[in-house]
């Protein structure tokens, strides 16, 4: 489990880099702390490769090469063109200067993951917001205000690339039902916001659940919990738990397992797909906002 705050962004294509690199590593029966003497630097830096976090370049490849045995030039070019990949600049880079740092990991295993499970007790999650709900749940964060518009055209340019990605990536969701009746903006916001939610529901890409609130036997206790998937196993699954100054990436697979078991139930447990579009035209049609 890693604590992101300020530390250096794991991204999801170093991480891939890392892995290939750290399987090469334990074939040949290597530690860690071997190929660190063996390269003639620490063990932590060792560690940062093989877990996406430092920058790669060519002589620390070359050097790796020899290292862990890996003649073939098949192979060498492969993991040349993921150490190009990794280190070329990201689609987000227009924004990191006011996205965090575990905002900016988010994004980048967003962009690769082919499955994202998610569960936001206190709000709609991002990559279902409208631009007016998602203005109001920025602007009552901690951000300064010159840095509130960035955050928003970032939170809309996540989603577009979402919608324009494979037709296999699916968002499955379970809506809290607090969550939407906590309000943001205004009226007109939170009507938009669940007519938005209601035309989503029919896209196959977007698997949408509501959690009522008024059960007792809901496990909500999982709290705001993202799960990536990643397609040919690229990566581990990895869950994602956002606190209020950062957040917690759990890579262990046991723990990422039981995360997984707790939302499935979670979302098991809430209304039906069909039953959570009556439950949301309910609410627009009640006045609920008014």
């Amino acid at each position: 489990m890693r604590y992101i705050r300020d530390e250096i962004v794991p991204s999801a294509q170093r991480m891939v880099l890392g892995i290939a690199l750290s399987a090469h590593r334990s074939a040949l029966g290597l530690k860690q702390e071997e190929v660190a003497r063996l390269l003639n630097v620490s063990v932590s830096k060792v560690s940062r490769i093989e877990t996406g976090q430092h920058q790669f370049k060519e002589q620390d490849l070359t050097r790796l090469f020899h290292i862990y045995r890996i003649t073939d030039p098949g192979t060498q070019h492969d993991l040349r063109q993921l150490a190009e990949e990794a280190n070329r600049l990201p689609w987000w880079q227009p924004w990191s200067s006011v996205a965090q740092k575990h905002l900016q990991a988010v994004v980048s295993f967003e962009e690769m993951a082919h499955r994202i499970r998610v569960y936001e007790p206190l709000t709609v999650p991002g990559l279902l917001q409208t631009e007016g709900y998602a203005r109001a749940v920025i602007a009552g964060g901690r951000a300064e205000p010159f840095q509130q518009q960035a955050l928003l055209e970032l939170r809309m340019a996540r989603q577009r690339r979402f919608e324009a990605s494979d037709e296999d990536k699916k968002l499955i969701c379970v809506l809290d039902e607090g969550a939407l009746r906590r309000r943001y903006g205004s009226p007109r916001v939170m009507q938009q916001q669940l007519e938005h939610l209601i035309r989503v529901a029919d896209n196959p890409r977007y698997l949408i659940r509501l959690a009522e609130q008024d059960r007792y036997d809901l496990p909500v206790h999982i709290g705001s919990t993202t799960i990536w998937e990643f397609a040919g196993r690229l990566l581990p699954d990895i869950a994602y738990v956002e606190v209020f100054d950062g957040g917690l990436i759990v890579q262990d697979e046991e723990q990422t397992d039981q995360r997984k078991k707790e939302f499935d139930r979670l979302r098991q447990l809430s209304l039906s797909p069909q039953r959570t579009v009556q439950r949301l035209k309910h609410l627009v049609s009640s006045g609920y906002y008014r």
